[in-house]
């Protein structure tokens, strides 16, 4: 609530959840330094820790990086909350449910290509949290390295809140628009937008629709930032003012309320006497984002051949190998293909990247959509080195299509894109919807080779 308001998960009908959805204001800028408080005065000026934080407040620092990182790198908000967030019981262990974490050692990597079907309907009550069902991943969580995959279903809102301290989430809708109440305010995001919480945040997920599906990326190692863009200049891409940040919006509730916090792998739970959703006013960089993917100014070839996936690049979480990311968030948004004699759909290859594909709306240019195809809500796994590109049916039309200029304009797909392989969860590698013949999409490429 940007006016300071209360609020609890049960008392938001899917219409007001909506109805607050649509009236919300945002803070804009990726990375920069912003400021926010739901009541005027409630941020001390002039110093971040004041003898006596302002309305009787806590001063709190929320750090997302080492204190001694460079200034460029460095994570970190002042947050001014009704309770600090040392006031609470101790964590036990909780169910981790669906949820697996790297290093994912219950299987082994499969250099197969894969691709499954939607997620199934859930049980009903089912959350955000409850929802996630983790496809696999790399790294190792505890060493602060790698990703994950994850998937979620959910069908009712959350009265619990939750935090990940193994790393950042990037949620990604399919179906169904998402009310986010985090520590710094409320984020609204609906398919074909993007959410980013970052690392030790802790939010509660109301949904504003019958259910919610979609894909979540923890990234476990550096925080997503803004690729350089290099000879591409000054604009382009991913633009900075496009990102959305809350503005301040506190409960102030008593009675028991769950929390759950993600931590090494594990989920531990607490029930405190109060809502941790106290944040009054708060300050700095360390905070949570929305991002609308058709802002995306996507850049091309307006000459001949295809350019490489890379350059739909939106977010990239850096490794200590310059050019080498932990994960890449890439979208494949509305655009135009002019290429002259140019093979125009992405080109058969190998990578030595591994590429998990997503599909939010309609179709994807390379893949044949359909029943047991890439649909919305299904996703492919490419690990590093497997062979893929567009499928035969994409081949014989592309390679034939008059070339004018066509505009891409009737889908929404996204990758994440990782170093290392992904090693699936053991739910993942034996799932129903797991595709059994997806290979048989390039049998029939012909020989055409004449001397």
């Amino acid at each position: 609530m940007s006016d300071g308001g209360t609020s609890r998960a049960s008392e938001f009908e899917r219409g007001g959840a909506r109805k607050t959805a649509a009236g919300l204001s945002y803070l804009t800028g990726f990375g920069n330094e912003h400021a926010s408080e739901a009541v005027p005065g409630a941020l001390p000026a002039g110093r971040n820790s004041p003898q006596r934080a302002p309305l009787g407040l806590y001063a709190e620092q929320l750090s997302g990086s080492a204190f001694t990182e460079p200034r460029a790198h460095n994570r970190r908000s002042w947050l001014y909350r009704i309770r600090p967030s040392a006031a609470h019981p101790a964590f036990t262990r909780a169910d981790n449910g669906a949820i697996r974490t790297a290093p994912f050692s219950e299987t082994v990597p499969d250099p197969n290509r894969l691709r499954w079907n939607p997620l199934p309907e859930p049980p009903a009550g089912t959350d955000f949290l409850a929802g996630l069902w983790t496809l696999g991943g790399n790294g190792d969580a505890t060493q602060r390295t790698g990703m994950a995959v994850h998937l979620y279903h959910a069908n009712a809102s959350m009265e619990r809140v939750f935090s990940d301290a193994d790393g950042e989430l990037l949620i990604v809708p399919e179906r169904g628009g998402l009310l986010l109440h985090t520590e710094f305010g409320l984020l609204h995001v609906e398919p074909s937008h993007v959410a980013l919480i970052p690392r030790g945040v802790r939010f509660r997920v109301l949904l504003l629709d019958e259910s919610a599906r979609g894909y979540v990326c923890e990234n476990y190692g550096a925080p997503f930032q803004l690729p350089d863009l290099g000879p591409i200049g000054a604009n382009g891409l991913a633009n900075a003012r496009d990102f959305r940040a809350p503005v301040a919006a506190y409960e102030d509730v008593t009675g028991p309320v769950e929390v759950v916090n993600k931590f090494c792998g594990n989920l531990w739970t607490a029930t405190y006497d109060h809502s941790p959703l106290d944040v009054v006013a708060w300050h700095g960089n360390h905070v949570p984002y929305s991002y609308d993917l058709r802002r995306f100014n996507v850049i091309g070839s307006i000459s001949y051949d295809h350019p490489d996936p890379s350059i739909f690049t939106v977010l990239t979480s850096p490794s200590d190998t310059p050019g080498l990311a932990g994960v890449d968030f890439v979208v494949f948004a509305p655009r135009w293909l002019v290429g002259e004699d140019t093979f125009r759909p992405p080109y058969f290859h190998r990578n030595v990247m591994s590429e998990y594909m997503g599909l939010i709306e309609g179709a994807y240019d390379a893949k044949t959509a359909g029943p047991g195809g890439f649909v919305p809500g299904g996703g492919s796994l490419h690990n590093m080195m497997s062979a893929h590109g567009p499928d035969r049916e994409t081949f014989d039309r592309a390679s034939t299509a008059e070339l004018k200029p066509q505009k891409i304009d009737d889908g929404l797909a996204f990758m994440f894109e990782t170093r290392w392989p992904v090693t699936l969860a053991p739910l993942a590698a034996r799932a129903e919807h797991l595709q059994q013949r997806y290979d048989d999409v390039w049998q029939g490429l012909q020989r055409h080779f004449h001397a």
